[in-house]
């Protein structure tokens, strides 16, 4: 978007994304903060590909949103038998960019006592509108402005879940998470039709322990839930993925 250009009229699209989930009225105003504050940014910033634009609610905000269903519930508050809120705890989103699914997440759970979400951007310019829409989204979220790298022994607070959104293919992207895994982090890692490709060359290297679902934004999509993963030693072809 060039800047004389305005945010398109989304109206449709939105509907149709929010419509697929039950969130509330203040994540619905703090995702319509954020959006607003995207389009402000991207004639400055390529946050998204403009060819998405038209489709940035169902094709991002939803697939970023979907991810909470596989988030585990949170334990039931004193006296109460259950809680259909899920995902409390501490979120890790490697390379989040204009803010998916990391940015999202945050705002879905921003009422959520306990919830904090580190997002970890290397581009300073990204970064630096990830820092503007936290302040503006009023959402528990830290912006890290720093190689993925180097953030394995740098953040505080425990890990719960990590998230990456057309980051990296499997095999370089299991090196970037495999240190919050084997402390217990489970992974919710959205994939394209390529996913079989390349979980065929990650398990050439890795064990792992995971599921596969059908993701509920895209025909082709899919998300894979890594539970375990560790170094193989031996024996290439055991312990595929279970989808």
């Amino acid at each position: 978007m060039s800047p004389k250009e305005t945010a398109p009229d989304l109206s449709g699209d939105r509907a149709q994304a929010l419509a697929m989930f039950d969130v509330s009225r203040e994540t619905v105003a703090r995702l319509d903060r954020f959006v607003e504050l995207l389009f402000a940014w991207q004639s400055k910033t390529n946050l998204i590909s403009r060819a998405t634009i038209s489709s940035l609610w169902t094709r991002h905000v939803a697939d970023s949103l979907q991810l909470l269903q596989w988030a585990d519930p949170a334990p039931p508050p004193p006296g109460k038998h259950k809680t259909e809120v899920a995902g409390k705890g501490g979120w890790l989103d490697l390379g989040s960019g204009g803010g998916f699914p990391g940015l999202v997440i945050a705002c879905a759970l921003a009422d959520v006592p306990g919830t904090y979400v580190h997002l970890v951007e290397s581009n300073m310019r990204k970064a630096a509108f990830l820092r503007e829409a936290v302040r503006e989204t009023k959402v528990p979220a830290i912006v890290h402005a720093a190689r993925i790298e180097t953030m394995a022994s740098a953040l505080p607070g425990p890990i719960d879940y990590v998230t990456a959104r057309a980051l990296a293919p499997l095999p370089e992207l299991f090196e970037l998470i495999a240190p919050f895994v084997k402390r217990g982090a489970k992974a919710l890692l959205p994939k394209g039709q390529d996913l079989d490709r390349e979980l065929t060359e990650a398990t050439k290297i890795w064990n792992i322990e995971a599921d596969i679902v059908p993701s509920k934004t895209s025909e082709t999509g899919r998300i894979l839930i890594l539970r375990g993963l560790a170094r193989r030693a031996s024996h290439p072809h055991a312990n595929r993925a279970r989808s």
